[in-house]
């Protein structure tokens, strides 16, 4: 089944006013200014760590792309010292354009057929016991990316078995087959966030809906077995009321999602969708205490809280106080060097 939408391409038109319609028909006349100051609760360390500037090194000698860099993530220092990193394949370049994103869009040009073979690699060299993949949209490609998906959850059991896999997917347009072949590979955890509350759709989302992201989510779950864990996220700060996100987090759990995190949205650049405004610490610790009392079993809700944040907590690991590093990672600063030699590529 396929909810074909056109699927329209453009390089430099403002994200802020989608299809050229004005967002406060939707958002509302109250949104704050660009460089309105943020809340205190904010104010994150400066990133420059050792074990930052080591997976720096790493991710730019192998080429390769993490939504913590493209996505202007808050929590990128935090994380890179912990040794994670959400890496994103399929290329830079998406072929769609969300109100709120800051990942660059136009038409992709990225094709490398060694990627998953690559991306396995850095993930044995890190230590990794816990990795998180997202991806660009590419509805430019006839399976929509989903072979590349299902080549790079092979070569993670092939060079890191240790491993658990989390995957942060798009929709595949809504098309079961190429869901299947990834779903087919058994991910420890399968993610698609459906980001934003029903109503906001037409202004943050534009090109997708909340209906498919749900049957996405549910084929995902039933195409599992049991054996995949599903997961999504929400952002607030776009003028959704409470009750909203209540409706939809209820929605996600009637698909048997079982983990879900939400976030503050914070704007990227002035051609993004602008701030309504900022939810408040405490009204996230009731978004949690409302969805756990849904039967969720992990709800991570806070101001910096983006979906790869802590990922490895919101699934069983071994218990060896290493967080997401293996018990035999290398300690920070001393990340090994494979031996050279051909890169394995997935049978």
């Amino acid at each position: 089944m396929s909810d074909l939408l056109p699927v329209r391409v453009h390089k430099t038109r403002s994200r802020a006013t989608p299809g050229g319609m004005d967002p406060k028909q939707i958002l509302g006349d109250r949104v704050l200014p660009f460089k309105h100051r943020k809340p205190p609760w904010f104010k994150v360390p400066a990133p420059g760590g050792q074990r930052y500037r080591d997976l720096s090194g790493l991710i730019g000698d192998e080429n390769l792309h993490t939504v913590c860099q493209e996505a202007a993530c808050p929590n990128i220092g935090e994380c890179w010292e912990r040794g994670t990193a959400t890496f994103m394949i399929l290329g830079d370049t998406c072929t769609r354009r969300c109100g709120f994103c800051h990942v660059s869009t136009g038409k992709p040009t990225w094709n490398d057929p060694l990627e998953p073979a690559r991306v396995a690699r850095s993930i044995a060299r890190m230590g990794l016991r816990h990795a998180v993949i997202t991806s660009v949209d590419r509805d430019d490609l006839p399976d929509y990316g989903s072979g590349v998906w299902a080549a790079l959850v092979r070569q993670i059991r092939r060079q890191a078995p240790d491993c658990k896999i989390e995957l942060l997917t798009p929709d595949f347009r809504g098309e079961e087959m190429p869901l299947a072949k990834v779903i087919a590979e058994r991910p420890d955890v399968f993610n698609h966030n459906v980001e934003v509350v029903p109503r906001l759709y037409p202004v943050a989302r534009r090109g997708s809906t909340f209906e498919r992201s749900l049957r996405v989510l549910r084929n995902a779950r039933e195409m599992g077995e049991g054996d995949v864990v599903t997961k999504s996220g929400l952002m607030v700060g776009l003028g959704e009321s409470f009750e909203e996100m209540i409706d939809a987090l209820g929605q996600l759990r009637d698909q048997g999602v079982s983990i879900i995190t939400v976030g503050q949205y914070l704007r990227p650049t002035e051609n993004h969708l602008p701030i309504v405004r900022y939810w408040h610490p405490e009204e996230f610790k009731q978004l949690e205490e409302r969805g756990m009392a849904m039967g969720f079993s992990h709800v991570a809700a806070g101001p910096l809280v983006r979906s790869s944040y802590h990922a490895d907590q919101h699934v069983p690991q071994p218990d060896d106080g290493q967080g997401p590093l293996r018990a035999d990672a290398p300690a920070p600063g001393a990340l090994p060097v494979l031996q050279n030699g051909p890169i394995p590529v997935a049978a």
